[in-house]
C-alpha cells in the first residue's frame, strides 16, 4: 500500500530562517545524517520529449510524477534512482539503488541494463525511455538544513543556495560550474509530514511566509540553463543585448 505524505513549501529570507530555528529549538533535532548541520544533494532531473514534467507543473495537474538520479556532497555512497508521484499537496517516493557505473551507462543512452534490473522502478524508468525519450534535463544542487520531530514523522528542511548546473551532466563531478536559480538571500523551506502536524508545528510558520507553490527547483533550474536547449539566456530582460 503506497504511503502518501503531505508536503507543504514557503519561501522564506535568512532572518525568518534564524528566528523559526530558535522557535524549533525544544522539539526539534538536526537529522543525523547532517553531520556538519548541513549536506549538499544534487539530483539529476529527466523530462521526456513533451516535457511533460515541467508542463504538468506549470500548468498545475493534479497529478504528475518526476524521475531523478540524486546523490550526497557528489559522493557514490549512496546513488538512488527516483521516482517522485505528486497528488495535490500529497507526495509519494519511490527509490531504486544504482551504481556509479550504471549512472554513466544512463547518461551515455545505454538503458539495456535497466530492462533487466531486478527493481521494478528501474524496469518502468526503461520503459519511459525507451517509449517517451526520457532524456536528462537539469542538475540541482541545493544546501540542506534538515531537522526532524518524533511526533507524527515531522520533518522540516530549509534548503540553501539553488543552483543549476551547467556544460555536463555528470553528477559525480564535484567541479561543475553553476548558476545560482534562486536570489542566495532566499531559500526553500518544506514541511513534510505523514499522519498529522502538531498545532505547535503549523503555529512556527512565519505569517509573511510566501507559499511556494508557483514554481519547483526543477522548474527555477530548467529556467535558468534554457539557454543551453536553444531557448532565451535569461528571463530577464537585463541579460537580453
Amino acid at each position: 500500500m503506497k504511503k502518501y505524505r503531505h508536503e507543504w513549501k514557503y519561501l522564506i529570507n535568512y532572518g525568518e530562517l534564524e528566528e523559526l530555528k530558535l522557535r524549533m529549538k525544544p522539539c526539534f533535532k538536526i537529522d543525523p545524517h547532517a553531520e556538519k548541520g548541513e549536506y549538499m544533494i544534487r539530483s539529476l532531473y529527466f523530462d521526456d520529449m513533451y516535457n511533460s514534467a515541467y508542463d504538468d507543473k506549470e500548468n498545475g495537474v493534479f497529478f504528475r510524477k518526476k524521475y531523478r538520479i540524486r546523490i550526497y556532497n557528489c559522493s557514490e555512497n549512496s546513488i538512488k534512482l527516483e521516482r517522485k508521484t505528486k497528488q495535490g499537496s500529497y507526495i509519494y517516493k519511490e527509490s531504486a539503488s544504482l551504481t556509479k557505473e550504471e549512472v554513466y551507462k544512463i547518461i551515455n543512452g545505454d538503458y539495456t541494463f535497466l530492462l533487466h534490473h531486478e527493481h521494478s522502478l528501474c524496469r518502468e524508468f526503461y520503459i519511459e525511455c525507451m517509449s517517451n525519450f526520457m532524456r536528462p534535463r537539469v542538475i540541482v544542487d541545493y544546501d540542506r538544513e534538515p531537522y526532524i520531530m518524533d511526533e507524527g514523522t515531522v520533518r522540516i528542511t530549509f534548503d540553501k543556495r539553488l543552483r543549476a548546473s551547467v556544460l555536463s551532466y555528470d553528477i559525480f563531478d564535484d567541479a561543475l560550474p553553476t548558476l545560482p536559480a534562486l536570489n542566495y538571500d532566499k531559500l526553500i523551506l518544506e514541511v513534510k509530514y505523514t499522519e498529522f502536524i502538531p498545532k505547535i508545528v503549523s503555529d512556527m510558520i512565519p505569517v509573511q511566509a510566501m507559499e511556494f507553490t508557483a514554481a519547483s527547483k526543477y522548474m527555477l533550474c530548467c529556467d535558468k540553463t534554457n539557454y543551453l536547449q536553444g531557448c532565451h539566456y535569461y528571463a530577464d530582460e537585463r541579460y537580453l543585448l
